[in-house]
């Protein structure tokens, strides 16, 4: 009676091994980060520093980290880009991640400066994008897509209006804003920020259409 008890006993274990082995195979599930979703990526288009236009199809299956800064900023742009170089080092050779810096100030930053600024950190411009274009685009995406600045702060007149965030945001492979904010200028915030970048890089994207799904 043991040995028979034992047989149906291994047996019914195996058929739950098998269960959850046929229906989470292929699937992200069993992988999927704890991090927070705070909102998704909107649809956009903006010249990056060679002048071709870089949208959220761009995106697609990589991990991004987002920020916003401008080239003549003498405060706190270069620490936070600085710290921003040390998770490029990092994470450079990984192809499911990319960064992705807006100019907070394009009237200024044009596609020759933004190319002059990328230059002088000698980075590859496929794994570190520098984004220019319309001020109220960018200042949309920074509040109602990636959360970086509060919408609060829209005034009426566009001319008016400034950016000037030290928070990054991260995005995973689904267009999905991930986590919280992460403060550019703290060493122990760069820290979290590379653990739940590894963490996210460890999930799958979606199948299908990405640029007509997530992203929209």
């Amino acid at each position: 009676m043991n040995k028979k008890l034992l047989f149906y006993l291994g047996f019914f274990i195996v058929l739950i091994i098998g269960f959850y082995f046929f229906a989470f195979n292929g699937t992200d599930i069993l992988s999927k980060s704890s991090l927070d979703k705070r909102g998704f990526v909107q649809p956009f288009s903006f010249p990056n520093q060679d002048g071709i236009a870089f949208t959220n199809a761009d995106m697609q299956g990589k991990v991004c980290v987002v920020n916003y800064f401008f080239t003549s900023c003498k405060g706190i742009c270069p620490k936070m880009n600085f710290n921003m170089k040390k998770i490029y080092d990092e994470f450079k050779d990984n192809p499911d991640f990319i960064i992705v810096s807006h100019s907070c100030d394009p009237d200024n930053d044009s596609v020759p400066k933004m190319k002059h600024y990328s230059d002088s950190l000698k980075v590859d411009n496929k794994k570190w994008v520098f984004l220019t274009g319309r001020k109220d685009s960018l200042y949309k995406m920074a509040r109602f897509s990636y959360g970086i600045d509060d919408p609060k702060n829209v005034v009426a007149d566009i001319k008016d209006d400034f950016i000037h965030t030290q928070f990054f945001a991260l995005i995973d492979k689904n267009g999905k804003v991930r986590g919280g904010v992460y403060d550019g200028l703290k060493d122990n915030e760069i820290e979290k920020l590379k653990i739940d970048i590894k963490s996210l890089l460890k999930e799958k994207a979606m199948k299908g259409n990405f640029a007509n799904g997530i992203f929209n």
